[in-house]
């Protein structure tokens, strides 16, 4: 039996009208659990990897020592007073905030314009 052939911006028109009232997928179920066993077998073995060394015993291990084969050594500790002494294991969590800071020569404040979120 042979179907005829729509294009995906008319599939989704219909389905959103109504005119398709069901979808019957037809798939290789013996290939699809093999690889749903596949994948639940790499995601397990990528958090047993990460459960081994935390984050923080991870960023521990990364100090100035570490840092001595890299050609940007020198200019790190010439401005390691502006660095942080420890580093944190997280990125803090982005907020979406973004500020536009409006410099205008010969004025004495700055005007700070909050972007809405995403």
């Amino acid at each position: 039996m042979s179907l005829p052939v729509t294009s995906w911006k008319r599939f989704a028109r219909e389905l959103h009208d109504g005119r398709i009232e069901q979808i019957c997928i037809l798939s290789d179920v013996e290939r699809m659990t093999c690889e749903a066993e596949e994948l639940n077998q790499l995601i397990s073995e990528g958090a047993d990897a990460l459960s081994a060394k935390s984050k923080k015993e991870r960023f521990d291990e990364q100090g100035w020592d570490s840092l001595k084969a890299s050609p940007f050594y020198k200019v790190l500790r010439e401005y390691k007073d502006v660095l942080p002494d420890d580093i944190p294991a997280e990125l803090p969590q982005d907020k979406g905030v973004q500020h536009e800071i409006d410099l205008v020569p010969g004025t004495k404040y700055c005007v700070t314009r909050q972007w809405p979120l995403p």
